[in-house]
């Protein structure tokens, strides 16, 4: 054989056996990723859930009845008002819901009706008067009343008229500006409020909201602005026998309510009110059908599609922050995301990741929650969305909007047929009177509804209690992955007013550029875990809470009645209400807490502690 001919075969045989080497090499991955693929689906077969007794159980029809309005015993606050001033409306408003929930007993006044001598049957007075000029002489009255032991506050930043500067000494002002000051941020000099100390809060939208002053240096100042000329915010002081209280804030909104009622807590000795005391985290849209192909930024980050995302590093992260706070879930199923709104309807039966995600949230104490049979909300074709929602189609009849809901509940019990589900959430927050009256009338395994606290666009904006029809209204106050400065003075304030944090979140916010997808899911992710740790530092004693449980919760809150008697020494409370234990939250401004029967404390900021009551009388010692 020539050499050339000997050389070819050579090439030849090289060749063959790199097709063969290659070839091998790639059964072998092949069959690895088979493994791997039978692993995750045997896996996804085998996951499965016990079904777990509620922390917290819902109390039946007879034991939740609660009257209409929040009363407590006895009136002890008076909330002076002035007739026709925007400010003063919105104030007097405000405080009325801060109260209402404290249980506080109050009457609300107008300044023309204001006699001083009605001040004997009060503990302490809210000034919500923009105009204090209009009060004239009793309002030197008012301050000689604070001074032989009442308590009185300033709600917000008035006029600085004639007469503000006439008892700008009483409420500790040395020097009172010509212009008001914006105020940008909010630094706490004190950590009296759970979360506060921990950071600086940015509000949104500032305007010349606040008193430009300089205080005597007997104040004691809590809260003031941020930067670097600071204005005093929220500060007391002590008059004779009693007490004065400035809310320099000068916003009056839902979302600082938490602020104002933390301003009211400093009046007099101590003060009580009882709270919710749960966090609770829900997830919207889940388990739903997964959507298919890329998404933008998950293919620039991660280069893989959204189904695999959502399995290898959404759900994965998301359950290990579950699992470093305690967090458990609640995950509200849609069955489809068709647009259908008339019978009959289709049955989804792709119910595989269904029952891998939904039994891996149940398996870690989660619960599964209503959202919808699709996207749709509860609207008839009566409804106007205001051209806001275009892709929204409204119920073609009341029976038609009925199926669908027991459609859902149905493909519920099939796929979870151990798990009890009692939450409603409404699509986009998005609820009619028709559908809320459906909710109630037709479905009586719905205890809940989870909608939105604060007001929104068309949004069924909700307190926490329990409405007459016997519906528990648990609302979610903050959502999404981006945390904005709104978010979390949100968060801070509901912290401070009913002791509660409720988030939700969606698996498509990373899909979505106005929910925060373009910074990407790390950033998204990392946002929330900011805020999950500020929360469990702030609130170390915070109850982790499912749907229902918080629910149960709220029964049990918005049923409690509290009567406060103060004597040398001693706290003395009297629970009327108590089913099995309820929280309050305890303020004490003067001295500190000792020897404590029929409950127990934990100090929560400066001054502030959690009460958990398990009796009907409690007894707190002061030192």
């Amino acid at each position: 054989m020539i050499p050339e001919e000997k050389k070819h075969k050579k090439t030849e045989s090289r060749k063959k056996w790199k097709v063969s080497i290659r070839f091998g090499r790639m059964q072998m991955v092949l069959a690895a990723f088979m493994a791997l693929f039978a692993v995750v689906y045997l896996n996804q077969r085998n996951i499965t859930y016990e079904a777990r007794e509620r922390m917290i159980g819902l109390l039946d029809q007879e034991e939740e009845e609660t009257t209409a309005e929040t009363e407590a015993e006895g009136v002890t606050t008076l909330l002076l008002g002035e007739e026709g001033d925007a400010s003063s409306q919105s104030g007097c408003e405000q405080m009325e819901a801060i109260l209402s929930q404290m249980r506080v007993g109050y009457e609300l006044c107008m300044e023309q009706d204001f006699q001083v001598e009605d001040l004997e049957k009060y503990d302490k007075v809210v000034l919500s008067v923009t105009h204090l000029d209009l009060l004239g002489e009793r309002l030197l009255d008012l301050m000689d009343w604070a001074r032989e032991g009442g308590n009185v506050m300033l709600l917000y930043p008035p006029e600085s008229g004639g007469l503000l500067q006439m008892v700008a000494d009483d409420f500790g002002i040395a020097m009172l500006g010509d212009e008001m000051a914006r105020v940008e941020g909010l630094h706490f000099k004190e950590a009296f409020m759970p979360g506060g100390g921990l950071r600086d809060f940015l509000i949104t939208d500032p305007y010349d909201s606040s008193l430009a002053v300089r205080l005597t240096e007997d104040c004691r100042v809590y809260l003031e602005s941020s930067g670097e000329y600071a204005v005093p915010i929220i500060w007391r002081r002590e008059i004779g026998e009693g007490t004065v209280v400035v809310d320099n804030l000068g916003f009056l909104e839902k979302t600082y309510r938490g602020i104002h009622c933390a301003a009211y807590t400093l009046l007099g000795d101590t003060c009580v009110y009882p709270v919710i005391n749960g966090a609770a985290f829900y997830i919207d849209d889940f388990p739903s059908p997964v959507p298919g192909g890329e998404g933008k930024y998950i293919s620039r980050d991660f280069g893989m599609d959204v189904s695999t995302f959502y399995t290898q590093v959404w759900w994965k992260d998301t359950q290990n922050l579950a699992e470093k706070y305690g967090i458990r879930y609640t995950g509200m199923v849609i069955e489809q995301y068709s647009d259908q709104v008339e019978r009959p309807y289709e049955r989804n039966h792709d119910v595989t990741r269904y029952q891998y995600f939904g039994n891996m949230l149940l398996d870690g104490g989660g619960e599964i929650g209503l959202h919808g049979y699709n996207h749709m909300p509860l609207c008839l074709k009566n409804f106007d969305y205001q051209g806001q929602f275009d892709s929204y189609k409204r119920w073609n009849s009341y029976e038609d909007m009925k199926a669908g809901l027991t459609e859902l509940i149905d493909f519920c019990g099939e796929i979870f047929p151990k798990e009890k589900v009692q939450t409603y959430v409404p699509p986009s927050n998005i609820l009619s009177e028709e559908g809320r009256a459906m909710l109630s009338e037709d479905f009586p395994e719905i205890k809940s509804i989870a909608s939105v606290y604060l007001p929104g666009d068309m949004a069924y904006e909700q307190e926490f209690g329990v409405a007459e029809d016997g519906i528990v209204e648990t609302p979610r106050v903050i959502a999404g992955y981006i945390m904005d400065d709104y978010t979390r003075m949100a968060a801070l304030c509901e912290m401070n007013l009913h002791f509660v944090s409720s988030h939700f979140q969606h698996p498509d916010d990373v899909l979505d550029e106005d929910r925060g997808a373009a910074m990407g899911w790390e950033k998204m992710h990392e946002n929330l875990s900011d805020y999950v740790d500020w929360l469990y530092t702030a609130a170390p004693n915070i109850r982790n809470l499912t749907g229902t449980e918080m629910a149960g919760a709220v029964q049990r809150y918005d049923r409690l009645r509290v009567e406060r008697e103060e004597s040398p020494g001693h706290l003395n409370l009297k629970l009327d209400g108590l089913v099995d234990e309820a929280y309050l939250l305890v303020r004490i401004n003067t001295g500190t807490p000792g020897k404590v029967s029929g409950g127990s404390l934990t100090k929560q900021a400066e001054g502030l502690y959690l009460l958990k009551a398990e009796k009907p009388e409690i007894d707190i010692e002061i030192k």
